[in-house]
């Protein structure tokens, strides 16, 4: 865990590499960093008062970890709430505001929904801290699904719902992007989805946030429709669904894009794995720019098929895991072996050819 400390320096040693053409991003390995305390989710990493923050959250009560002026240890606090006592959260995206509040955003999921069965469905809501994340108030939920939830969903863990998240402010700060996972519904509206919120809602998001649908940002976050920027080829319903999800998103200054890790499942027990996917995308409230996925790391090279949840975490001043530059740190399940260099080598033509397919990752059932 002393390694990590390397977030906190301002340089970043120079390194030897074969270059390959045409690929904007690969994994370098590296010494092992982990994340301050277990995670089972993305990891909302925030710097608040000159000092680094890291939210880790595994199902029970959320954590958040500050790192010491050398970088060497952390100092980890279970998070306190002040109105939350009733729910199972998992904080998976943060931002600091300009007044000095931190704002979170986390992913619930109720218990007990059926006699006989652990099936849940997420929903995701808000939060604020006053105290430097030591702290939070409950702000509501904000997203939820109007689907019928399906009792007889195969998957395992969700008969429907909204989850498996990241935030991020948009570089005009304008809007709060939400790109999350539909876990319920028709199978064409399923898969990763988004939804935004103006930046002078972000105190009072109660009903305020907008989910994308059908080219518009106008169905209402609490039960509203969406439509999927990466729809599922085979629904979650199914023992063996075939789907995008748990997107990561950050800003990349040396891309000048946003960057999306992803998970992918398309078969067998636990969601295994199929691998790790990346995609672009120039602007958030153009559904259209996104690129279509491509694999960064195949499920042979992953410590095992059931490593969730992959992110990154920038290594310049401020880097986080929602903005990094050419190399950050390359993080799975709060664990990272890697580097991740990201290129900009192909030609706008062939980026503007990378459109993804209404269709992927595999044909939607009706």
């Amino acid at each position: 865990m002393s390694h990590f400390r390397r977030l906190l320096k301002l340089f970043l040693a120079p390194f030897a590499a074969i270059v390959l053409p045409a690929q904007e991003a690969r994994l370098l390995p590296a010494e092992e960093w982990r994340l301050p305390a277990p995670t089972d989710g993305n990891s909302a990493v925030v710097w608040h008062g000159g000092r680094l923050l890291v939210f880790t959250s595994n199902g029970a009560t959320p954590k958040v970890s500050y790192a010491g002026a050398t970088g060497e240890d952390w100092e980890t606090h279970e998070i306190r709430f002040t109105n939350l006592q009733d729910k199972t959260v998992w904080f998976e995206g943060a931002w600091v505001d300009p007044s000095g509040a931190i704002l979170a955003w986390y992913h619930h999921e109720p218990w007990g929904m059926y006699e006989d069965s652990l099936l849940t469905a997420p929903s995701i809501g808000a939060a604020i801290s006053e105290d430097g994340g030591r702290t939070f108030t409950d702000l509501g939920l904000i997203l939820t699904s109007g689907d019928p939830l399906d009792d007889d969903s195969q998957n395992g863990y969700f008969t429907g719902g909204h989850g498996d998240f990241s935030v991020i402010l948009d570089q005009e700060r304008k809007f709060f992007y939400f790109l999350f996972t539909n876990y319920g519904g028709p199978t064409r509206r399923q898969g990763v989805v988004m939804a935004r919120l103006a930046y002078g809602d972000r105190f009072e998001p109660a009903e305020k946030v907008r989910k994308y649908f059908d080219g518009e940002w106008e169905e209402p976050g609490l039960g509203g429709r969406a439509t999927p920027v990466l729809p599922a080829g085979r629904s979650w319903r199914s023992k063996e669904p075939d789907s995008f999800w748990g997107p990561s998103v950050h800003w990349n200054t040396h891309l000048r894009r946003y960057v999306v890790l992803l998970n992918r499942t398309s078969g067998g027990p636990g969601w295994a794995q199929d691998g790790i996917y990346l995609a672009y995308v120039r602007d958030l409230a153009d559904a259209s720019s996104w690129t279509k996925p491509v694999k960064l790391l195949d499920v042979e090279d992953m410590p095992g098929p059931t490593e969730f949840y992959a992110q990154v975490i920038g290594l310049e001043r401020e880097g986080s895991d929602t903005l990094a530059g050419r190399v950050a740190r390359f993080f799975l399940h709060g664990r990272s072996k890697w580097e991740i260099e990201f290129r900009l080598t192909t030609t706008p033509t062939e980026r503007d050819s990378l459109k993804p397919s209404p269709t992927d990752p595999a044909t939607p059932q009706k």
